[in-house]
């Protein structure tokens, strides 16, 4: 895969390491900020749950899907302060062990007192939590970079607003990743998220706090944003569900990126919650006339129902792997079990490839996404300490610029960025070129979906990092603006572990052998698989997700986060008292 020039550059990268850092004026090790801001909202927080409301009789409600939930609180079974203070105390209790928060919405108080003036929403009295990144008035919306620290937000996001005339309350926001450049979970403010199943794994990202919290038990229903996978790497790691919509279907208005203006591989705000059906009770929610009303670039197109609800036989396009990153026995296994039950259902199954992978990838996502070399991300991680979860990706964009010139040449065009605006719309034109030619394959195969891998199971600590290139499955939906959504199928088996074993890769290259020590150890965690759909078909995308889902066991993971496991609460605590854990100093 890589040529002996390109091994010799990455040995001249190692020599140089320390000299980057000199250059970074940093050193390797973080300082965390122990006390912020945010830190009042969760002592105020605490203190007006325990005021308010000081007991409520909780495990019947959080065993309660969307769905049951929605209707109880609709007919008046349960009040919604039942539900708020059960949720909210049951994210303090889940944050407690995977630092998955990053502050309680104060305003949710207020909003519970007026919620009974109306029930229309379709979401009344539901608690819903917030990736971090989307604006929430009165709190910051940092994306884990201490540059955004100056002042709160003034007005709610698009999505926000929308949710709550629908009756949602926002209760919490949730962590991410430093810059929302990788899909850990980890950021010099908020410190690092764990994963629900293991605490020695991370809940992946970039909507990792979502992915955590949802997994652990402590919301029913989140939003996320995926520009590579963001969704989807913590619903499969963390074992919930997440749709990626086609981008431009929901707003993005009041939701910070970190690379505003980039427009190759395109981000979008999505749902997180534990089965599909919440998922698609979420799009049905928010895409209203209200929405379309604040945000008019978006389509006044409502949810389908009657695609949603079809019953009709599918032809399922499957794909095993893609070429480039091999799947771990799980993923493998997953896409096997799920091909197999959808045919027993009656669905046609037909083999799948992507068209020309390594060339999407090198030459239209990573040159896309890094069009400028690197310098906005540079710029908004100037003054800040880098994470230890982002080093090993951002390293290379703090070289000497005569090293940065030899790898651009002898990799290119990995490290190449673009010199000229006429050359950066050929890209342009490029990446429509490749979509047209992808949507193309879709009709010659006469295919409605397409049944995919999803990476996992959960990695160990610093390894996303090293491992860009496993987003190769995920990517590749937001560079084709294909709507994309991730399920838990299965969990990793001692047989899984076995045959990893003996895992070589596509390449048998330094990344395959990091991938293998990525997921090692990873018995019992949840097993993803991917489903996709074409443009604007997004009740169609979760129309598969739930087909899939109907004829396969899903496992039911607990919703109290392990505690008492071997080794993890060395590590847990490790990581918490690095991290500036906002609830373990309250």
């Amino acid at each position: 895969f890589m040529s002996l020039p390109g091994l010799c550059i990455f040995w001249i990268w190692e020599l140089t390491e320390n000299l980057t850092w000199a250059l970074m004026g940093k050193k390797k090790s973080i300082v965390f900020f122990s006390e912020t801001t945010v830190l009042i909202d969760f002592k105020l927080g605490i203190q007006l749950l325990y005021d308010d409301h000081p007991a409520t009789s909780s495990a019947n409600i959080l065993m309660l899907s969307l769905s049951e939930l929605t209707k109880q609180l609709k007919d008046g079974s349960l009040s919604p302060e039942d539900v708020f203070y059960t949720y909210m105390e049951k994210a303090i209790d889940v944050h407690k062990k995977l630092n998955c928060c990053t502050g309680i919405i104060l305003e949710s108080f207020e909003q519970l007192k007026t919620i009974h003036s109306s029930k229309e929403g379709l979401l009344y009295g539901v608690p819903v939590s917030i990736k971090e990144n989307f604006d929430c008035q009165n709190h910051y919306t940092s994306c884990g970079v201490v540059i955004n620290l100056d002042q709160p937000i003034q007005e709610d996001s698009v999505l926000v607003k929308v949710l709550k005339s629908q009756g949602a309350i926002p209760f919490v926001k949730t962590n991410l990743p430093q810059a929302l450049l990788n899909y850990d979970c980890s950021n010099p403010i908020y410190g690092q998220t764990v994963n629900p199943h293991n605490l020695q794994k991370t809940s992946g990202g970039s909507s990792g706090g979502e992915g955590a919290l949802l997994g652990g038990g402590g919301s029913v229903l989140g939003l996320g944003s995926d520009i590579g996978g963001s969704i989807r790497f913590p619903a499969s790691f963390c074992g919930v569900c997440g749709l990626k919509p086609t981008a431009g279907r929901l707003s993005s208005k009041g939701l910070k990126t970190i690379l505003p203006g980039q427009k190759s591989v395109l981000s979008c705000p999505g749902p997180m919650a534990k089965d599909v059906d919440s998922l698609a009770l979420f799009m049905q929610a928010v895409l209203c006339d209200h929405m379309f009303s604040l945000d008019p670039t978006i389509p006044p197109v409502p949810f389908n129902v009657q695609m949603y609800q079809s019953r009709k036989p599918l032809r399922i396009g499957y794909l095993e792997n893609d070429g480039y990153t091999q799947p771990s026995p799980s993923m493998l296994r997953g896409i096997r079990e799920v091909k197999a039950l959808l045919e027993r259902a009656g669905h046609t199954l037909v083999p799948y490839k992507p068209p020309r992978i390594k060339y999407a990838l090198h030459e239209l996502i990573v040159r896309g996404v890094l069009a400028d070399g690197g310098a906005t991300m540079l710029q908004k991680l100037k003054g800040s300490p880098v994470d230890p979860a982002l080093i090993e990706q951002v390293k290379p964009y703090y070289l000497p610029k005569w090293i940065k010139k030899t790898m651009s040449f002898l990799l290119s065009p990995i490290w190449a960025f673009f010199r000229s605006i006429p050359e950066l719309w050929k890209q342009h034109a490029a990446v429509e070129d490749y979509i047209h030619e992808t949507i193309a394959e879709w009709r010659r195969l006469d295919i409605d979906v397409l049944l995919c891998p999803m990476l996992g199971p959960a990695f160990n600590f610093f390894y996303c990092s090293r491992l860009t290139c496993a987003v190769s499955y995920t990517m590749i939906y937001n560079l084709l603006n294909f709507p994309a959504g991730c399920l838990p199928v299965s969990t990793v088996t001692e047989q899984d572990e076995e045959e990893l074993r003996h895992y070589k890769g596509n390449y048998q290259d330094m990344w395959d052998r990091h991938f293998k020590k990525a997921v090692t150890g990873s018995v019992g965690l949840p097993v993803a698989v991917q489903c996709v759909a074409l443009p604007w078909h997004d009740e169609l995308c979760l129309r598969f997700m739930k087909e899939s889902r109907r004829h396969r066991w899903a496992p039911e993971f607990s919703t109290s986060p392990p505690s008492n496991t071997q080794k993890n609460e060395t590590l847990q605590d490790q990581i918490m008292s690095n991290s500036g854990s906002l609830l373990g100093s309250v």
